[in-house]
């Protein structure tokens, strides 16, 4: 899958290539260590697409959280009052 292709996909949509990708991902393991899979570089392809989902994601959630207005802190203010004489 292209990054053109995943740009174009919606957050729910994001998670459930992940989630199919790490599925397929586990498989291949498990075929090159029973040496049964023939085309080893499949595994490389596989985590770039997964790494490029989660970047993807990681780019909406830190989207999401610039849109919010983050609440203005008030400074302390302290009731007593301190003596500087002793």
């Amino acid at each position: 899958m292209e990054f053109k292709e995943l740009k174009k996909k919606s957050e729910a949509e994001l998670h459930k290539v992940l989630a199919d990708y790490r599925t397929k991902l586990r498989e291949l393991r498990f075929k090159d260590a029973n040496k049964q899979l023939k085309n080893v570089r499949e595994i490389r392809a596989v985590r770039t697409v997964i790494a490029q989902a989660i970047t993807l994601l990681n780019e909406l959630k830190n989207q999401n959280t610039k849109n919010e207005k983050p609440e203005k802190l008030k400074p302390e203010v302290n009731d007593k009052k301190v003596d500087d004489k002793k």
